[in-house]
């Protein structure tokens, strides 16, 4: 499995809409009650997805021409970290995550921070994220974790 790490394009929006929401579908709900995940499906409709491709540096994962995972930028924070669950567990998180530590030290940044799900908490650990502390939107559940990017 050959995975490329790229910038996103304007025309990927619908297929990153489409990862993003079979992985909150299928991954997340294990976490996250039905009303949840689908309050969190709209804000990631393809024309929202087109909003965060102007706002944010966004990445992409591509495995044999598909788009498989995405993942962005806004300034400090880690946002919109999603693999398909068809390619979970195979390197695609890291490698995405790779590329925008990448980005974040050529844009001078010291310290990443990502609000994450409860599901991906484990994953982000691994990297090196810290909790923090958790934040509610109403009952929806994030931990709040950091990571410097100072050499060791």
């Amino acid at each position: 499995m050959e995975c490329v790490i790229r910038a996103v394009h304007e025309d990927d929006a619908a297929d990153v809409s489409l990862v993003i929401l079979r992985a909150l579908r299928e991954s997340n709900a294990k976490d996250y009650s039905q009303d949840i995940i689908e309050r969190l499906a709209k804000s990631f409709s393809p024309a929202n997805v087109l909003k965060l491709i102007g706002k944010r540096k966004v990445f992409v994962a591509v495995i044999s021409g598909r788009i498989v995972g995405t993942a962005s930028l806004d300034g400090k924070v880690v946002r919109t970290v999603f693999v398909a669950p068809d390619v979970q567990g195979r390197g695609v998180g890291r490698l995405l995550m790779a590329q925008v530590e990448r980005a974040a030290r050529e844009m001078g940044v010291e310290a990443l921070a990502v609000p994450s799900s409860i599901t991906a908490e484990h994953f982000y650990s691994k990297l090196g994220f810290k909790a923090v502390r958790d934040s509610y939107h109403g009952e929806e559940r994030t931990i709040i974790m950091e990571r410097s990017l100072a050499s060791p």
